[in-house]
């Protein structure tokens, strides 16, 4: 049975290192540990807990509690009533941990606790076993019914190891402020803002910004170096707001392609390189790429991609077992490839063959549009002449132009009808737009017609 430290300070003169920034306050490694210890004696005797914490610090207090108690977290990709009612269903045992004053979820409850005046002293780092279960992360499966995915130990650490290897980030004497502003609870947040930090050496911060000016003062709360994990949504969202940004040593993005022109002002503005990270739920991440300098993908070390039929499996390293990737991916060495959007999202109308993603980033791409997608219809599938529709944010622009600039880059059959200006999209909170909120958004612009 192998045996991996719960985090990677391991050397005793480490155990006052600063692990993390909460509210302000520098938390060294005893204290840290010493929140674990007083949470774990709290929780009840159930085995799975969902951990609602929305500090960033208190979640990873709750994760690794959880751990050394030996309970499952279970990481859900929304908290509706609905996923929740779900969630029971699969684990009927299950609790929930929050921090908020009024938690809504409707589960027996503990309320994070306050910590101890005076924390555990000599407090030894655990040691965790590699085959142990720590969490349950779950996707929207195709009929609504949460997906479980289980994740050991020993692969997340590998996982993370290997981030740490391909970020570069075991050269530095100096630990990274890792500044998040997706939530812990989603798969990408989980490996790049807790164990990156827990597991990489380095500090994490415990707020989760979303407005520009919020991430810009969480930036400003710690020290430099920072890393900054964010979505194309956010980083966008920031360079809009034109405010004056502190210094970043590196910058993340995932959950949805950047274009070029994207990554280039945004490394511009901070002066920093951006990488973006590509995984999934199922595998965690398997490849980086940096957008400035290349459109292909470089996969980490250790994971292979072969190709049978139609379908692209990757497998090696954390990734224990072969898992089918839901992408569309062209080889281009043994260890690069580009990325051509979802299997599910490619469309064939008139014998003539795009994706969504692609028709995404062509609109995205015109000047004016803040925020931009297009829908494919339920049945678009089936019948080759059905109508694309497209939802946008673009409040300097007339339908006349943006179609004329459309007309310019994609094909006219894939030109949406309706298209429909409005306020925002419904973005979650890592700045994915799950399909039924789309739907349902297009519902409310046309009333009782069919999309």
């Amino acid at each position: 049975m192998k045996r991996l430290p719960l985090v990677a300070h391991t050397r005793p003169e480490q155990i006052e290192q600063i692990v993390a920034w909460y509210q302000g306050e520098a938390i060294s490694l005893s204290r840290f540990l010493s929140d674990v210890h007083h949470l774990a004696s709290r929780f009840p005797p159930r085995q799975h807990l969902l951990n609602m914490c929305t500090d960033r610090y208190r979640f990873s207090v709750g994760l690794a509690a959880a751990i050394v108690s030996q309970k499952i977290s279970l990481l859900p990709s929304t908290h509706t009533p609905e996923m929740v009612r779900q969630v029971q269903v699969f684990a009927p045992d299950v609790f929930c941990l929050h921090d908020t004053p009024n938690c809504s979820i409707a589960l027996p409850q503990l309320a994070y606790p306050v910590s101890p005046d005076t924390p555990q002293v000599d407090v030894a780092i655990p040691l965790i076993d590699s085959a142990q279960l720590i969490a349950i992360v779950f996707t929207s499966g195709s009929t609504g019914t949460p997906l479980p995915h289980q994740k050991h130990w020993g692969t997340l650490v590998q996982s993370v190891q290997a981030e740490v290897e391909r970020l570069g980030l075991t050269a530095h004497a100096a630990p990274h402020s890792v500044v998040g502003t997706v939530p812990p609870q989603h798969m990408y947040g989980l490996e790049s803002t807790v164990l990156l930090a827990l597991q990489g050496g380095q500090t994490l911060c415990g707020a989760q910004p979303f407005y520009p000016a919020d991430i810009v003062a969480a930036l400003e709360a710690v020290p430099a170096p920072r890393v900054l994990v964010s979505t194309p949504v956010h980083l966008r969202l920031l360079l809009d707001a034109e405010l004056a940004l502190p210094e970043v040593a590196l910058i993340l993005s995932a959950t949805a392609p950047l274009s070029p022109k994207l990554a280039q002002a945004i490394e511009a503005r901070f002066n920093a390189p951006l990488l973006e990270i590509y995984g999934s739920t199922e595998t965690g991440m398997i490849a980086t790429r940096r957008s400035t300098h290349t459109q292909t993908w470089h996969l980490f070390s250790q994971i292979k991609l072969t190709q049978q039929d139609d379908h692209v499996t990757a497998w090696g390293g954390h990734v224990s077992t072969p898992i089918v990737l839901n992408d569309v991916i062209e080889f281009t060495e043994p260890d690069h490839f580009l990325l051509h959007g979802r299997s599910a999202d490619l469309i064939n109308i008139a014998g003539k063959r795009s994706s969504l993603a692609n028709l995404n980033h062509q609109l995205n791409a015109i000047a004016g549009v803040l925020d931009g997608a297009f829908y494919m219809p339920d049945d678009a599938a089936h019948d080759h002449i059905m109508r694309l529709a497209a939802c946008v944010v673009a409040p300097t622009l007339t339908a006349q132009t943006l179609m004329r600039a459309l007309r310019e880059r994609i094909d006219p059959v894939f030109l949406p009808r309706p298209l429909l200006f409005v306020d925002a999209l419904p973005r979650n909170g890592t700045g994915k737009l799950p399909r039924a909120a789309l739907k349902n958004l297009i519902h409310e612009q046309l009333g009782s017609e069919s999309v």
